[in-house]
């Protein structure tokens, strides 16, 4: 039977490794991050891989760094016949990507060579895209750069977000390695290479792609509000206080005012004035504040038309 190093972390990867063993692989071990502090309180908790391991009798490893060749011997000692990757959240080193005989495979959410890197899902969105995909590659010394054994593109609805198309690609890259894994087991899979003219990145999120800049078109903000809910989350400033914007829709506008300016207050959202059209906030967050409607946040602060959002 065949030997199998399952590496993930996030929702993403549970269903897939859930796949490995309900098909009837042999998962000898499940590499996942650390567990980490969440929430304000601080609080330990296992990836959500960790937790579905645990769920199927399966042995879990948690390495910091396997770079180091300590943590990574581990996983050497094994001797696994392929590793299958999906989210982990580490560069594998090359003496674990060398090891296994079948060599290590990644499940990405992205048709590469579009968007390599670690926010494929939430680049799409802000980007404007209709549609995205999932790729299983084989891994090699560069950045999601291997070669392309399948591929299954996915669109992206207007009101998909990056939480909905975590969970549509989840189940898109689990259906595709259940079908791929037969052939690159027997060693009848397609393999190839990717057109470096069409490379582009989609790297982890920096806190300035977070910030709202109303100068942009109302598209362009909607996008990328949708591309960064549930997490981290787009935020503007209104009297030197963050806001978390967690949801938005566009809105009619006649350009007749400055970007960033309140148009409107309705009954369920807070119209504002963006460089081209207007955006409806229906979820906010002030700083120190939790989560809240517009409805319920209009019932608190003396928000009115003409006031400015930084």
């Amino acid at each position: 039977m065949t030997k199998i190093v399952f590496m993930g972390t996030p929702a993403f990867s549970a269903p897939i490794l859930r796949m490995l063993v309900e098909q009837g692989y042999e998962v000898a071990l499940v590499v996942t991050q650390p567990d980490r502090p969440v929430g304000r309180k601080k609080i330990l908790t296992p990836t959500p891989v960790k937790e579905q391991a645990l769920a199927l009798d399966l042995p879990v490893y948690q390495p910091e760094r396997l770079k180091d060749p300590e943590q990574a011997q581990k996983i050497l000692d094994l001797q696994p016949d392929l590793i299958v990757t999906a989210a982990f959240g580490q560069i594998l080193p090359t003496a674990i990507l060398e090891a296994p005989k079948l060599g290590a495979i990644n499940v990405h959410a992205s048709l590469l060579p579009e968007y390599r890197g670690g926010a494929p899902i939430h680049q799409a969105i802000i980007d404007g895209k209709k549609e995205t995909g999932v790729t299983i590659m084989y891994m090699v010394d560069r950045l999601d750069a291997g070669d392309i054994i399948s591929q299954i593109t996915v669109p992206i609805e207007e009101m998909d977000h990056t939480g909905s198309m975590f969970e549509k690609l989840s189940i898109a890259g689990k259906e595709l390695l259940q079908e791929t894994l037969p052939s690159i087991i027997d060693g009848t899979n397609a393999r190839t290479p990717q057109d470096e003219q069409h490379v582009t990145f989609a790297r982890n999120i920096s806190r300035e792609q977070e910030r709202i800049d109303w100068n942009k078109s109302a598209r362009e903000l909607y996008n990328q509000v949708r591309g960064l809910h549930p997490w981290p989350v787009a935020f503007t400033s209104l009297g030197g206080i963050n806001v978390k914007i967690w949801w938005a829709e566009l809105a009619d506008s006649a350009n007749i005012s400055q970007p960033g300016e309140v148009l409107e207050l309705t009954e369920d959202a807070i119209i504002v004035q963006t460089g081209d059209g207007a955006l409806a906030i229906k979820e906010l967050q002030p700083a120190g504040k939790k989560r809240m409607t517009a409805q319920d946040y209009l019932r608190g602060p003396k928000l009115q038309a003409g006031d400015r959002f930084e």
